[in-house]
């Protein structure tokens, strides 16, 4: 039996981006995890950030293009490996840009969205109570 799922709990870097290709829409984001550890020789806490690409296709990707920087999420999904050759700028005389280049990606499966529920400004908290005194029982 073989498995390949991945499962991250963080915050997004920025806004997600709908994407088309090959007349098939997508949708991308960042999220960011965190890790520390206390380093043995100076006794402080050492923490580092991991930067997650995340690509959602077909129905979820419609919600997953709802996301916003720093909303809080679990994103479950595969890991996936692909290779691409990078676009080579104008007058770019660079070898680099000829050479393949991989990237490891999350394909989403499910999105859970760990945010708390806002609470409504004061003055609608006071309008809402109004309301529904005047209504009879």
């Amino acid at each position: 039996m073989y498995q390949n799922k991945v499962t991250l709990i963080g915050f997004l870097g920025n806004d997600a981006e709908v994407h088309t290709a090959n007349d098939r829409s997508f949708t991308t984001f960042q999220v960011a995890t965190k890790s520390s550890y206390k380093d043995k020789k100076t006794g402080e806490y050492v923490s580092r950030t991991e930067w997650h690409r995340c690509v959602v296709f077909g129905g979820l990707s419609k919600f997953a293009s709802t996301l916003t920087k720093r909303a809080h999420v679990q994103v479950e999904g595969e890991l996936r490996s692909r290779e691409y050759t990078p676009k080579k700028a104008a007058g770019s005389k660079s070898k680099k840009a000829e050479t393949k280049q991989r990237i490891w990606e999350i394909r989403v499966a499910s999105i859970l969205k760990l945010d708390r529920a806002e609470k409504a400004a004061p003055e609608e908290q006071e309008r809402d109570e109004t309301v529904s005194e005047d209504i009879p029982f």
